[in-house]
């Protein structure tokens, strides 16, 4: 369930709420009683990297399992 921001338009106090997509907005401050307003907050979500495909990650062992079988074969690095 998403974590919604809300700031007071008086008071400037924020509160953190849990609510569904379908629940109504909060309307009032829990603090002072006066209208809110909903706020953007930062993300905890971040992609790190180059990319987060399959082919990304499993790129080095492919590499690593062909070179293995080349150098078995007497043969390096030839594709």
């Amino acid at each position: 369930m998403p974590i919604y921001e809300y700031k007071c338009n008086k008071c400037g106090h924020i509160s953190e709420v849990w609510q569904k997509f379908s629940d109504q907005p909060l309307e009032t401050c829990e603090v002072c009683g006066e209208p809110v307003k909903k706020i953007i907050s930062n993300n905890t979500f971040h992609l790190k990297g180059t990319g987060w495909y399959v082919t990304d990650y499993s790129s080095s062992k492919k590499d690593e399992g062909q070179n293995k079988t080349n150098k078995d074969s007497g043969t390096e690095g030839s594709a």
